[in-house]
């Protein structure tokens, strides 16, 4: 079956893949930006100065920020503006994948996915370069589920409620929010862990593009169909 084309990604898919990967590369840089005016982490209510922070920032560097030279008033309209493009993407892409089965089709758990010696195993593949099932090549590994899984259901969501929490007109038409995460400061901590891990799977997820052979990956992303590879170098 190696050579073959395949139909792997839909239309609603693709779509989201790129608006998502453009609301996040802004949404980071112009994070870091904001994060460049108070570089502290606390947890609780309040932060300031002289309060203890469990965690010091770098001073991150103008060729990694939105915009390149301080403003903070600057990041935070480009943060707010791709904040919505990311919210409203994501809820477009969970309808669209709820009706086109993508969910069920796609990262529906199996047995064999919660099994720990089969995903010890997935780990093992991957570290020697098999990254697929190769009975069915167009079908997600385990660590593919998961991945997917923890991003789309859990990190996405909560980098949203946090941001509508540290949001002052979210804050006052819903002020509840801020007390479900203990308060500003320590929804900005969760904020920024978010966005780490978030930052850490785009990192794999590119790592291993690359590894798989970004020419077909990116075929895959932009017209849906796939080239199935030789047995070993499936991603």
């Amino acid at each position: 079956m190696a050579g073959t084309s395949i139909f792997r990604h839909a239309l609603a898919t693709r779509i989201w893949h790129w608006i998502n990967a453009v609301a996040i590369f802004i949404l980071i840089g112009s994070g870091l930006g904001i994060s460049n005016a108070h570089p502290r982490l606390y947890w609780g209510r309040y932060g300031a100065n002289f309060d203890h922070a469990w965690a010091q920032l770098p001073r991150f560097p103008a060729w990694i920020t939105i915009p390149a030279n301080y403003n903070l008033a600057l990041s935070r309209r480009w943060h707010l503006l791709f904040a919505l493009v990311l919210a409203f993407g994501l809820l477009g892409f969970m309808i669209a994948s709820l009706v086109n089965r993508h969910f069920q089709r796609n990262l529906r758990l199996t047995r064999a996915d919660v099994s720990p010696a089969h995903l010890a195993q997935d780990v093992r593949d991957h570290l020697d370069f098999r990254f697929h099932d190769a009975d069915d090549p167009g079908a997600y590994n385990s660590l593919q589920k998961w991945s997917y899984i923890v991003t789309i259901f859990i990190l996405l969501p909560l980098m949203i409620l946090t941001g509508l929490a540290l949001s002052p007109g979210m804050d006052a038409a819903w002020p509840w929010l801020l007390e479900v995460f203990g308060g500003r400061q320590s929804a900005r901590s969760i904020h920024f862990v978010t966005c780490a891990a978030i930052g850490g799977f785009v990192v794999v997820h590119l790592t291993l593009v690359i590894l798989a052979g970004a020419g077909n990956e990116l075929r895959s992303m932009i017209t849906g169909r796939w080239k199935v590879p030789p047995t070993g170098d499936r991603t």
